[in-house]
């Protein structure tokens, strides 16, 4: 639009013009534009807060010792400010996108000045030498404090941080606010995985779930153990361990130095001529999920352990010796061999070791599944002796 279109909203300089003798005002003070709001009988107000401004503006004050009344939140978890530092740092050296979550303030109403300017709208002034107390959010006052203050505070100078400023002067309300604001249930490891950064592991996971027809439709990508009734067969950190284990031979490996679409792409290959030829599983591979029955998907479980986390662990395993690292890519021939395997849960490879007879039977079951290292390895070695690899 034209400047002289006589229609144009442009607040800005009339905005600009009215709070301009606010700051000049307290300028001694630290000033922030906020909106002040209610939850749960409690007034807040919402401020953003300059990085520079954080180190010398929040506080913590963790608890020290055996005594929990010695401070308004939890001991510092070892470590953990560090984690958040190194995902900032990371993020920010390769110039992409970060997030940190919303910090929680308290501070005694009397010690701060709240002018309002209607609708929600306020000025909070904040007197020198006066600290707000954190209730949520000191690991990651922490961390961004110690980038700061270090030689790559650069990195994180010009961005801003919210707190929700609870005005608050009571003590043991504080600490109630605390405990409140940590009843978060922690999140489940497949919707971490689900929710993850495309690389490593998690890109290498979240391609084979796509790419391999068992996998594709049968993955619960957000609970811990498969949903059965939704005919879900694997997790995403079944998947996971898998690829690990494929790769490196350790369940737990990032991969971060692996090229996620070539090594997906190859390892999706394999897995799909794996799968259709085992006659364990080529029927259950290649029957789309909307073709499947609950019973198909117990019955799947049931029979073959290639169904169950520990099945997919132990042929990651076994995979994992027909790599050749130099090409990123799985022997074939081996992998064929592999298909040939008796996968069936009565299996004699797996008895004793990975299966064992229950001699208390719950539900007629007479056996029960060992995912145990000790159990794993043993199977391992069944197989590989069996298949004559060793």
């Amino acid at each position: 639009m034209s400047d002289n279109n006589p229609d144009q909203f442009n607040p800005k300089p009339g905005i600009d013009e009215f709070l301009e003798p606010y700051f000049a005002k307290y300028h001694r003070q630290k000033c922030y534009p906020g909106l002040t709001f209610q939850q749960g009988k409690r007034q807040m107000v919402q401020i953003n807060i300059p990085a520079d401004d954080l180190p010398t503006l929040l506080q913590a004050q963790p608890s020290t010792g055996n005594d929990p009344d010695s401070g308004k939140n939890r001991p510092e978890v070892t470590g953990h400010a560090e984690e958040v530092k190194q995902y900032i740092l990371k993020r920010a050296r390769n110039d992409q996108p970060w997030i940190l979550g919303t910090l929680t303030a308290n501070v005694d109403p009397q010690k701060i000045e709240i002018i309002e300017l209607g609708r929600g709208i306020c000025l909070v002034v904040i007197p020198r030498g006066v600290k707000l107390d954190i209730t949520d959010g000191q690991h990651r006052k922490r961390a961004i404090h110690e980038l700061i203050v270090s030689a790559d505070g650069e990195l994180i100078g010009n961005n801003d941080f919210p707190i929700t400023l609870v005005l608050e002067n009571d003590f043991n309300q504080c600490q109630a606010d605390f405990r409140d604001m940590a009843q978060t249930r922690q999140l489940d490891k497949s919707l971490l995985l689900s929710f993850g950064e495309f690389e490593g592991v998690v890109g290498i996971t979240k391609s084979l779930v796509e790419q391999v027809l068992i996998f594709n439709g049968k993955t619960d990508k957000i609970n811990q153990t498969p949903d059965r009734k939704k005919k879900l067969v694997y997790t995403m950190n079944f998947i996971a361990r898998f690829v690990s284990c494929a790769f490196t031979e350790v369940p737990s490996n990032e991969l971060k130095d692996y090229e996620v679409a070539k090594v997906s792409h190859t390892l999706a290959v394999r897995l799909n001529d794996f799968f259709s030829q085992c006659s364990h599983t080529k029927h259950f591979s290649e029957t789309r999920v909307e073709d499947l029955r609950v019973e198909n998907v117990e019955r799947f479980q049931e029979d073959c352990i290639l169904g169950r986390s520990v099945g997919l662990e132990i042929l990651g395993r076994l995979l994992h010796c027909t790599y050749d690292a130099d090409s990123q890519d799985f022997e074939n021939e081996q992998i064929s061999k592999l298909a040939q395997l008796d996968w069936s849960r009565k299996s004699h490879l797996w008895e004793g070791n990975v299966v064992l007879s229950n001699p208390s039977p719950k539900k007629n079951k007479s056996y029960k599944i060992s995912a145990s290292a000790s159990a794993v390895r043993v199977a391992v070695e069944a197989a590989k002796n069996e298949l004559g690899w060793i």
